[in-house]
């Protein structure tokens, strides 16, 4: 089974038309945590009314309130999903339909076929971004070609968050990260070391169109460039 775990802020604007989509697309056997910070959201309303109206074909949707280290951000709603998973993997969904959801059954026969971490690529051949801040996709794109083809990471798109992880790894690896989406570069990375098999599949990946992001550059940028120059550290030793 699989587990998806959608870490949502004040995401009641998207959230039902992203659980309609999973339900859509994804056959996979499955349950969704949706992973919220606050009470006082919004997005928690949103999902108990979709789930009090749709039967989600036995599909279980829960609410899971963020739970570790201060109970805030991308970062400790993963973990908190990571840790209430039930299925053998676990991927990450954005609430703002960002994420290529067609390919959550392709990425999951690659679990089942051995590989430990499948990753959503916006950068390999048939994949794509559409939409976003020109500076942002520079740099991520940068950071990850070059990461790719000078230091032989196993994926051109490291820094996306949409991936999926065969659940046990996180025995193994322990998430450092406390400032929100580098925790996807340093996971990677420390595969990468641990010799874990990762491979990466094309992914569209879409701005949103409602609400606001809750990525923040300048704040985390110092942050991803602590992973990457652990990568290349890493190397050269």
């Amino acid at each position: 089974m699989l587990s998806i775990i959608i870490p949502a802020h004040f995401e009641e604007k998207n959230i039902v038309k992203t659980l309609t989509e999973i339900e859509k697309k994804v056959k996979t056997p499955h349950e969704v945590l949706v992973v919220y910070d606050l009470d006082n959201d919004p997005t928690k309303e949103a999902v108990k009314q979709y789930k009090s109206v749709k039967r989600y074909k036995g599909v279980k949707v829960s609410l899971i309130k963020n739970f570790v280290g201060n109970g805030r951000g991308v970062v400790n709603a993963f973990r908190s999903g990571v840790k209430k998973a039930k299925g053998e993997a676990v991927v990450v969904v954005m609430a703002d339909l960002s994420d290529d959801l067609g390919k959550i059954d392709t990425m999951f026969r690659k679990i089942e076929s051995g590989d430990e971490i499948v990753c959503g690529s916006r950068y390999m051949k048939g994949g794509r971004q559409i939409g976003g801040p020109l500076l942002k996709g520079l740099l991520s794109r940068t950071a990850g070609l070059t990461a790719h083809h000078l230091f032989g990471l196993p994926t051109s798109d490291p820094t996306n968050a949409f991936k999926m992880f065969k659940k046990n790894i996180f025995n193994r690896i322990e998430i450092e990260s406390d400032g929100g989406f580098e925790y996807n570069l340093e996971v990677i990375v420390k595969a990468f070391r641990a010799g874990m098999r990762i491979t990466e599949v094309p992914a569209v990946w879409r701005d949103r169109t409602k609400g606001r992001s809750k990525f923040r550059l300048l704040r985390w940028l110092p942050k991803y460039l602590r992973w990457y120059g652990f990568l290349i550290k890493s190397l050269i030793r």
